[in-house]
């Protein structure tokens, strides 16, 4: 019969006995505390990357914000009125100007084959946009048009001469047509919410006609008028300087715009072209 060794006659003393399951549990709390400390460890070291992620991405953001407002336009430095005409020549064709960027379309005007009854429509069309651009800068809904009022660059008057002169040489003025109602309607209802729209076509309005529009002007009177120069195409004072005076004062009003705002007026070219692409065309009409 197997004996059974009473328990205090057994191998373990009670030093032995109570020894074995406290030194188990000391080395449970050291694990315990390791674990807790390299817990702590990494969820300091998860807070301090959190945080060094959230400063490089604000750093980050914040530069791109700086190389955004130091991106120059093109033009900038010589002023807005350069990046409006920066603008305004990549919208011209490519045999219109080096500067071009669209594909020409129609006929090139050395073989235009314009009519006086066209010519005529133009010219009644242009002076209501500029009987329009003139009564709105007088009007001055914003005070920036004020800035604008008697350039020297004001087409009214000559164009007015010119209707009265083909009156008298026995022609029919006709009514203003859809391209010119249009454009001036648009004007109006721009220049009343949006000075920097309107600006855009103020500039190309007054400025394509001086260079462009003199050059459509000499090709069509060779044609159809005998080479007579009418009074749309001649300024009181020097021409050169008339300009310059209106580049200044449209950068002068430009300086107080934001860059949104700059860069939205440019914006406006493309319909400046169309309307005004339109009232040229009814030349050939």
């Amino acid at each position: 019969m197997a004996s059974i060794t009473p328990l205090s006659q057994s191998h373990f003393t009670e030093n032995q006995f109570f020894s074995a399951p406290f030194s188990r549990l000391t080395q449970s709390s050291s694990l315990s505390l390791r674990k807790s400390a390299q817990n702590q460890f990494f969820s300091q070291s998860s807070n301090f990357l959190l945080k060094k992620s959230s400063r490089m991405v604000l750093v980050s953001a914040t530069t791109a914000a700086h190389e955004k407002s130091k991106k120059k336009y093109p033009g900038e430095a010589k002023g807005f009125v350069e990046e409006m005409r920066f603008v305004a020549m990549k919208l011209h064709t490519k045999d219109q100007s080096k500067e071009g960027e669209k594909e020409p379309e129609g006929q090139p005007m050395a073989k235009w084959e314009p009519s006086v009854e066209g010519y005529l429509k133009f010219l009644v069309d242009s002076k209501l946009v500029y009987d329009t651009l003139e009564k709105i800068m007088e009007k001055a809904s914003f005070p920036e048009y004020a800035e604008f009022r008697n350039t020297g660059l004001e087409r009214s008057e000559g164009l007015a001469k010119d209707l009265e002169w083909f009156k008298e040489q026995g022609y029919a003025i006709p009514e203003p047509s859809t391209p010119g109602l249009s454009y001036a309607r648009y004007l109006e209802e721009l220049s009343e919410k949006d000075p920097q729209a309107f600006i855009c076509h103020f500039y190309n309005t007054y400025f394509a006609h001086s260079a462009g529009g003199r050059m459509i002007g000499r090709k069509v009177a060779e044609k159809i008028l005998d080479k007579k120069e009418l009074e749309f195409y001649k300024w009181h004072g020097d021409l050169s300087q008339l300009l310059q005076n209106v580049r200044e004062k449209l950068n002068k009003v430009a300086e107080n715009w934001t860059r949104e705002e700059k860069n939205h007026c440019l914006e406006e070219t493309e319909k400046s072209f169309k309307f005004s692409g339109e009232i040229l065309r009814l030349i050939l009409s």
